[in-house]
């Protein structure tokens, strides 16, 4: 069976009313994505880096949501994050 992981940036300074949240580096991810693989014994099939909008927004189910959305002229903050795609039994 196929399936995936994302290790998505964590928020580690909250925003403010004109200020944006601050995240932690794409390195951290794969930090936890390689210690995730090791400790977990797990058999990747494909590692990819993913860059979504919004997936930290008010109202977004994160890096599974299906339906992000930006438009017009309003900012739009885009996100990399570590997906891993593995082979379970």
């Amino acid at each position: 069976m196929l399936n995936f992981r994302d290790f998505a940036p964590t928020v580690t300074s909250p925003g403010g009313l004109f200020k944006m949240p601050t995240l932690e580096e794409l390195s951290a991810c794969v930090a936890r994505a390689n210690e995730w693989v090791v400790d977990n014994q797990i058999n990747v099939v494909n590692i990819e880096t993913v860059v979504l909008p919004n997936i930290h927004m008010p109202g977004e189910e994160g890096s599974t949501d299906t339906q992000l959305h930006t438009s017009g002229d309003m900012a739009s903050r885009w996100h990399q994050f570590i997906r891993v795609w593995y082979q379970s039994a």
